[in-house]
């Protein structure tokens, strides 16, 4: 899906494919027809943007076969579909029973990490529609942010230029551009955008950026124009931004808002929590039942006896809130949004839906079907792209 910014940007709209259990390039093919192509329908949209999630194994096969590559641009052609953009995230099984922390290895310290980033890209660069700006890949924030020293961290500096002279070698073989952004997520060696701005001093700012999950900008507590010109400020390009909301609990103390959130206590994702105090400093927990019980759990009241507000990282629904008295932070997605792309100039043309988490949602609000899955999808691009429209965007006819 396309919108046009009163700039001149295209603003490509896209939804993840993460979603989706796979690790092969069958299963990447076998998701157009089971899942894609039903959004599409779903929307009643001519033309639907799809972030493509290659695996480690299905990405490394099309690198090295230019054939099967331009056979799966021709299979998203035929279907109405387009990618500019890839999640390079997850290395492999990113959807098996237990994920947590494995999510992040390889690190970018590991010569896994940088392999697969080319691979990425090199096939983008071969997917990308030709009257396509850019493509976009987004990859992890370094590594968890345990263990990590100052060799790895160097060692992971010179693999981002590594990778800054594998995406200048594909653009003078191809012609297209191709940028890779790092993702601050919790608990990692880059968590916010104050870190991103500290630790990619010096990258190629010409290929090397910053792609902003606005789940995690949220949980962060981060104000999403404060970012963005933090981000400008460095130098650095919002190579894409990935349009999520959090979990949101006002009040962690109550009974009512804690049986809430145990709702969301699984086991498959990690869901790193914050809570923000009234001086504006932040508790962390790694993960949700860290915070809700365990040995330290996280703060609910303050000093004074007021309530300390938590967010949680999990990926809800765009348009639709968890079961009262949580709710999602949709007003923070849409400050993200307006800030990004409602201004006079666009910070960012690439977007991506990326709620993969509704297989585990709480039981009530799973899915229950494939079609009601590709449905629910397309209410959230909907929602997004209306959000766009009230920002000023055109939508492509």
């Amino acid at each position: 899906m396309r919108l046009h910014h009163a700039d001149g940007t295209v603003v490509h709209l896209a939804y993840c494919t993460n979603v989706h259990a796979g690790d092969s390039l069958d299963d990447v093919l076998a998701h157009l027809d089971r899942f894609v192509l039903p959004v599409r329908k779903h929307l009643g949209s001519d033309l639907l943007g799809v972030g493509l999630w290659l695996a480690a194994p299905a990405a490394h096969e099309l690198a090295q076969d230019a054939t099967a590559t331009d056979g799966l641009r021709q299979a998203l052609t035929r279907r109405g579909l387009e990618t500019v953009t890839l999640n390079g995230f997850p290395y492999r099984g990113f959807q098996e029973p237990v994920v947590k922390q494995r999510v992040y290895h390889p690190d970018w310290s590991e010569q896994e990490r940088l392999d697969y980033t080319v691979d990425c890209a090199a096939v983008l660069a071969r997917l990308l529609p030709d009257d396509a700006a850019r493509g976009s890949v987004s990859t992890l924030p370094f590594a968890w942010r345990t263990p990590w020293d100052r060799g790895q961290h160097q060692v992971a500096l010179d693999n981002l230029g590594r990778l800054s002279d594998a995406l200048e070698g594909i653009e003078a073989r191809t012609g297209r551009v191709v940028r890779v952004g790092l993702e601050p997520e919790p608990g990692c060696v880059v968590e916010t955008t104050t870190e991103a701005v500290e630790r990619l001093a010096g990258v190629n700012t010409e290929r090397i950026g910053v792609s902003l999950d606005l789940c995690h900008l949220a949980v962060g507590f981060e104000d999403a124009v404060q970012a963005r010109d933090r981000i400008a400020g460095a130098g650095l390009p919002v190579t894409k931004a990935q349009v999520s909301a959090a979990v949101h609990a006002d009040d962690p103390a109550d009974p009512a808002t804690r049986r809430a959130l145990a709702q969301f206590d699984e086991v498959r994702f990690l869901h790193q929590v914050r809570g923000r105090h009234t001086d504006g400093s932040i508790s962390a927990r790694d993960d949700l039942p860290d915070a809700l019980g365990g040995s330290d759990p996280l703060e609910e009241r303050a000093d004074d006896g007021s309530a300390v507000p938590w967010r949680v990282h999990f990926h809800v629904p765009l348009d639709l809130d968890p079961e009262p008295p949580l709710r999602a932070t949709r007003d923070h997605t849409v400050a993200s949004l307006d800030a990004l792309v409602g201004g006079e100039h666009a910070a960012t043309d690439h977007l991506e839906v990326e709620t993969y988490t509704w297989g585990v949602l709480p039981d009530a609000a799973r899915p229950r079907t494939d079609d009601d899955l590709s449905r629910r999808i397309a209410g959230e691009i909907a929602w997004v792209r209306d959000q766009l429209i009230d920002l000023g965007l055109k939508e492509t006819p």
